[in-house]
C-alpha cells in the first residue's frame, strides 16, 4: 500500500495508528534477511502511535498523520543510537534531535527504526556498512544501490511507504532506481543539514523516499524548513508540494543528452529510457537535445572534493571526545589505533585520498582543478536551464547487480555513480523513479531541475506516474 492510501485510512478512521505501526514493525522483523535496519525502536513507535490515536482530532490533518516512517542512521535522534554504520559510532547516543528528523515527528509521523546504510554514507552499493551489507528484496544476491540503501529497501519491501535518505553523490537516487521505487534529491540547501552527520558537506542534502512522487511531494513538505542552525540553509518561498502535483506547468521543453549511447549504459536501461521519452511526447511534451561531452569529467571531480571534505569532516573521530577508542600506551597511538579499527577500508581509503589532494605539494594539482570543473559543472547546467525545463537522462548506467562483484576495472564501483553526481556538483534537484523491468528487476530514470523547481521535477513524474504503472509494481 502507497503513502496516500495509507495516510487516508488513518484519516478515515479505518486503521488505527498503532496497528498501522504494529504492522510496519512486523514486517520489519520477518524482513530481517535484508538487513535493512541497524535500529528499531518498537517501544517509542508504539507510545507515539497511541498518543496519535488517542489525540486523533489534533493529529488527523498533519501532512504525515500516524504514518510509520524509517529514518536513514546518519540523522541524530536524541537519547537514540545514531551509527553511520560505522564501528567508529557504534554505541553513539546524541544528546539532541537533527531537524529532518524532528520536522517529521511534529508533522505525524511515526519512527519505528534507523536504517542501514554506506558506512558515513560511502559508497555505491550498500556493501560497506560495519553492521553488513543491505540486501536488496529484488534479491537477496542482489545489491539495493547506496549509501541509502536500507531506505530504499525499506520501501521497496512495503516495510513502510516513507523514508529518508541523504545523496551526496547519488545516493537517494541511486537505491531509489535499483529498488523500483521514487526518491529525490532536492536542492542545496533546501532541507536542513543539522543533525546529519557530515560526510561532504558542499554536497550532502537530504531527502525523501516513497513508492511515488506523491509520497515524496509530502515528506518533502515535511523535511523542508528554513532553519537558522544551518548556516548552508537557504531562505525559500514557501512552496506545498503536494499541492503542486496539480498544477498546469504547460507543455515543457525537455534536454537529452547527446551521443547518450556512448556512456556504457546498458541496453535494457537505455530502450527503457527511449520507451518513456514517446510517454513524454504523447503527453506533449518537446525533447531538445544537449551536449554534454564533459560529462565524464563530474566524477573526476567529485572524487577529489567529496574525499578532500570527507578527511576534514572525520578528522573530529579521534578516540578522545566520543565514538570508538582503542587501547594504548600513549596520544599517538591511541589515534591511529581509534582511526584504523573504527573506520572501514573504504572510508580510511577516502580520507587518505582527501588529505593527499589537501597536502601542500598538491593542492593546486588536484583540488583547486576539481573545483574549477565544479564551477564549469554548474555553468553548462545554467546554460542549459536557458534552453530547456528540466534535464532527462537514466539514474544508472546498469540494474542491480551482485554482491561482490569483481570487475577488471578497478574504479568500476565508483562510474556507478556517472549520471548522478553532475547534479550534487552543481547543487541541482533531481527525482529518480521507476522506468520499467527488464530481466525481472527494476529500471530507474531521472529528471533534472534548476534551483528549487522540486515542484516541477515532483509534478512531471506524478503526470508521468498517471499514465504508467511501473511504480506500482513490487519485488
Amino acid at each position: 500500500m502507497n503513502f496516500k492510501d495509507i495516510r487516508q485510512n488513518f484519516r478515515n478512521k479505518d486503521i488505527s495508528a498503532k496497528e498501522l505501526t504494529l504492522e510496519s514493525i512486523n514486517k520489519a522483523k520477518e524482513s530481517s534477511n535484508l538487513n535493512a535496519f541497524i535500529s528499531i525502536f518498537e517501544d517509542d513507535a508504539l507510545k507515539k502511535a497511541e498518543q496519535i490515536d488517542n489525540n486523533f482530532e489534533t493529529f488527523k490533518d498533519l501532512p504525515l498523520s500516524g504514518v510509520p516512517i524509517a529514518h536513514k542512521d546518519i540523522f541524530c535522534t536524541a537519547g537514540k543510537k545514531t551509527t553511520c554504520a560505522s564501528k567508529m559510532l557504534e554505541h553513539f547516543i546524541p544528546p539532541y534531535e537533527s531537524t529532518v528528523t524532528q520536522n517529521c515527528h511534529e508533522a505525524g509521523s511515526i519512527m519505528i527504526g534507523k536504517t542501514n546504510m554506506d558506512e558515513f554514507a560511502m559508497g555505491s552499493s550498500n556493501e560497506t556498512s560495519f553492521f553488513g551489507p543491505v540486501y536488496n528484496p529484488w534479491g537477496e544476491s542482489l545489491v539495493p544501490g547506496g549509501s541509502s540503501g536500507g531506505s530504499a529497501a525499506c520501501v521497496a519491501a512495503n516495510i513502510t511507504s516513507l523514508a529518508t535518505g541523504t545523496d551526496t553523490g547519488g545516493s537517494i537516487r541511486q537505491p531509489a532506481a535499483l529498488c523500483g521505487i521514487t526518491g529525490l534529491k532536492p536542492t542545496y540547501g533546501l532541507v536542513s543539514r543539522w543533525g546529519m552527520i557530515a560526510f561532504c558537506s558542499s554536497m550532502d542534502q537530504a531527502g525523501p523516499f516513497a513508492r511515488d512522487a506523491f509520497g515524496c511531494a509530502a515528506l518533502l513538505d515535511a523535511m523542508a524548513s528554513y532553519d537558522n542552525k544551518d548556516s548552508t540553509c537557504a531562505p525559500r518561498k514557501e512552496i506545498n508540494y503536494e499541492k503542486a502535483l496539480t498544477q498546469d506547468f504547460g507543455k515543457l521543453k525537455i534536454g537529452i543528452l547527446k551521443d547518450i549511447d556512448k556512456l556504457g549504459i546498458s541496453e535494457e536501461i537505455l530502450k527503457a529510457y527511449e520507451n518513456s521519452k514517446t510517454v513524454l511526447e504523447q503527453m506533449g511534451h518537446s525533447f531538445v537535445e544537449l551536449d554534454f561531452s564533459e560529462l565524464s569529467s563530474g566524477i573526476c571531480s567529485y572524487y577529489v572534493i567529496a574525499p578532500a571534505e570527507c578527511s576534514s569532516n572525520l578528522s573530529r573521530f579521534d578516540g578522545v571526545k566520543f565514538g570508538h577508542r582503542s587501547t594504548a600506551d600513549n596520544i599517538n597511538d591511541l589515534y591511529l589505533e581509534t582511526r584504523y579499527e573504527g573506520f572501514g577500508e573504504e572510508v580510511r581509503k577516502r580520507i587518505l585520498i582527501g588529505t593527499y589532494v589537501l597536502s601542500a605539494g598538491f593542492y593546486d594539482a588536484y583540488y583547486r582543478k576539481a573545483q574549477k570543473v565544479r564551477r564549469m559543472m554548474k555553468s553548462k547546467f545554467d546554460q542549459f536551464f536557458n534552453e530547456v525545463d528540466l534535464v532527462f537522462l537514466p539514474t544508472t548506467l546498469d540494474q542491480a547487480f551482485e554482491m561482490n562483484r569483481t570487475s577488471s576495472d578497478p574504479n568500476r564501483m565508483y562510474k556507478e555513480d556517472l549520471l548522478t553526481i553532475p547534479a550534487n556538483l552543481a547543487g541541482l534537484p533531481a527525482i529518480s523513479f521507476p522506468n520499467g523491468l527488464a530481466n525481472e528487476l527494476p529500471i530507474g530514470a531521472q529528471f533534472v531541475g534548476n534551483y528549487f523547481a522540486e515542484d516541477l521535477l515532483l509534478n512531471i513524474t506524478h503526470k508521468l506516474q498517471e499514465v504508467t504503472d511501473w511504480h506500482k509494481i513490487t519485488p
